[in-house]
């Protein structure tokens, strides 16, 4: 048994068993790949995936549970990396920080900034995606730090932690008839206009759909965007009433354009980062953190991702 053996199990599910696309992965030989699928099949004596000839369709009852030992493995081979180089290059490595657009346009640049000012030998690396990718991304190990309203809290494999709660606002054309009814805007009100916000999944949409549904009405949703800047632009176009995170406005940028503040109309909605349980992180992935809120300490994180167990 060797490691490649485990990281082609753990790939070839990641893979959809499709044995071409993990050897791509691997950088190795398709025919290699089924060796080492094979081997591994004869030391342990029993198969690990359901064949129909030469092609694999899933995991056998002993794969599915050889699959999250193989995880915690390479997990923790990972982990005894990153430990080495936490003491050999303190201040030198690789941050990747999976989260949407909104969190990185307009929460994360004062967290970046100082983490940059701090770490200037980190190369740190954002992947701008939707919530679902992150927990993917999260899972894989591909990035350390997922931030995102959505999914991170829903995971058993996942830990996460609030960041910071935010509300929705309108935003309008300058002289639109709801900055008239400032401070008492309803739902009713929403309901004769044409409506644009994000799409399902992202950045609170949920609260904005369960708000209406409680009140029975059906919004007139004419348009739904992944980012407040499109939905923005739509909005000076005449299009329609734009629903958007309020941190997403600003005065000088957004000339033209109306902030009506309607706390009262959805709830509230929570930021989070998310990481992944029993991964190892380098210092300064928890100070990214701790600069995102000074609460979550490094003694704080390491507890929660490497809970003691009770005897």
């Amino acid at each position: 048994m060797n490691f490649q053996q485990l990281r082609i199990v753990r790939e070839t599910v990641r893979r959809n068993f499709n044995l071409t696309e993990v050897a791509n992965t691997l950088f190795t030989a398709q025919s290699g790949v089924s060796k080492h699928i094979k081997d591994l099949e004869d030391e342990l004596g029993v198969e690990l995936f359901v064949r129909r000839g030469k092609r694999l369709l899933g995991l056998t009852e002993p794969g599915k549970e050889l699959l999250p030992i193989v995880e915690r493995i390479l997990l923790d081979t990972q982990n005894i990396k990153h430990l080495g180089e936490q003491f050999s290059q303190k201040d030198k490595g690789h941050l990747a920080v999976a989260t949407t657009h909104t969190q990185a346009r307009y929460a994360l640049p004062p967290v970046v900034t100082r983490f940059k000012q701090a770490f200037p030998k980190v190369h740190l690396e954002l992947h701008q995606s939707g919530p679902k990718e992150i927990v993917s991304l999260l899972r894989s190990g591909q990035v350390d730090i997922g931030i995102a309203t959505e999914a991170l809290g829903d995971e058993d494999d996942l830990v996460s932690f609030p960041f910071y709660q935010w509300h929705h606002a309108l935003i309008v054309p300058d002289g639109h008839p709801l900055v008239a009814k400032a401070g008492s805007i309803a739902l009713e009100d929403l309901a004769e206009y044409p409506l644009i916000t994000y799409h399902e999944g992202y950045t609170g949409r949920a609260r904005i759909d369960a708000a209406f549904a409680r009140a029975g009405i059906t919004p007139d949703i004419v348009m739904s965007a992944l980012d407040a800047d499109v939905i923005k632009s739509y909005v000076e176009l005449g299009l329609g009433v734009g629903i958007v995170a309020a941190m997403a406005f600003h005065p000088a940028r957004d000339a033209g354009l109306t902030l009506l503040d309607v706390k009262g109309l959805f709830e509230v909605n929570t930021t989070r980062i998310g990481l992944r349980r029993g991964h190892y992180l380098r210092g300064y992935a928890l100070r990214f953190i701790e600069y995102c809120s000074p609460a979550l300490t490094e003694a704080k994180l390491r507890e929660a991702l490497f809970p003691k167990t009770i005897e």
